[in-house]
C-alpha cells in the first residue's frame, strides 16, 4: 500500500535524492527523456532539508522506498538553491489574473517525480491532491516552470488543473510557466484593504 505523506526525516529526503538522481536530464537517454519525462535540477541534502523545514515536501512511500515526490518551495526558500533564483525573478515579472505574482502568496512546486516502477498508477494525481490539501489554505496558488520539451510532464500538469501563463527561452531550452490556482485571487482593492 503506497502512502502519500509529508517528508519527515533524513531517510525520506535521501530517498527523494535517489529518485531524483535516477531521473535527471543528463542521466537519461534521449528516448527516455522524450517518453518518460525528466527532472532538471539536482539538489543537495542540505538544500532539501532547508526547503523541507519551511514547507514539507509531499512524498509517495512504498514501505521504506520513496516512490514519488513533489518538492515545496516558499518565497523564503528562494535563496536556498542559487540556480533557481532566475526562476523566481522571472515569476516577479509576471501577473496572474492581472495581479503581479510578486504581490501574491504562492508556493513553488520545486520539482515532481514518480519512480519508473510506479508510473501509470495514479501517484502523480494522488500526490498533487495531497499537495493541494496541505497548502491551499496557506497559499493562493502553486507555480512552477516546465521544459516545453518535457511533454509528459506538461500534459500531466495541465490535466490536474495547471494553466500555462508564460513561455520563454533561456540559454538552454524553452520553458512554460504554469500556475494551479487554489482559490479565487483577491481583487486589487481587496488585497490593499
Amino acid at each position: 500500500m503506497i502512502q502519500i505523506k509529508s517528508a519527515e526525516n533524513e531517510s525520506e529526503l535521501k530517498g527523494i535524492l535517489e529518485l531524483q538522481e535516477a531521473n535527471l536530464f543528463q542521466n537519461l537517454s534521449p528516448q527516455e527523456k522524450s517518453e518518460q519525462g525528466f527532472v532538471t535540477v539536482k539538489h543537495s541534502l542540505e538544500q532539501l532539508t532547508a526547503m523541507n523545514e519551511l514547507a514539507a515536501h509531499v512524498i509517495a512511500k512504498d514501505g521504506d522506498q520513496v516512490a514519488g515526490y513533489i518538492l515545496a518551495m516558499t518565497k523564503a526558500s528562494r535563496a536556498v538553491i542559487p540556480v533557481l533564483v532566475p526562476m523566481f525573478e522571472q515569476f516577479d515579472q509576471l501577473k496572474v489574473d492581472g495581479k503581479p505574482i510578486s504581490a501574491l502568496d504562492y508556493l513553488v512546486i520545486g520539482q515532481i517525480c514518480v519512480g519508473k516502477n510506479y508510473r501509470g498508477q495514479g501517484l502523480f494525481d494522488r500526490m498533487y491532491a495531497e499537495y493541494r490539501k496541505k497548502f491551499a489554505g496557506k497559499h493562493e496558488f502553486g507555480i512552477t516552470e516546465i521544459a516545453t520539451s518535457n511533454l509528459r510532464s506538461l500534459n500531466a500538469h495541465h490535466r490536474v488543473g495547471f494553466e500555462t501563463i508564460h513561455i520563454f527561452r533561456d540559454a538552454i531550452q524553452e520553458w512554460a510557466i504554469v500556475v494551479w490556482k487554489w482559490k479565487d485571487l483577491p481583487s486589487r482593492s481587496d488585497k490593499d484593504s
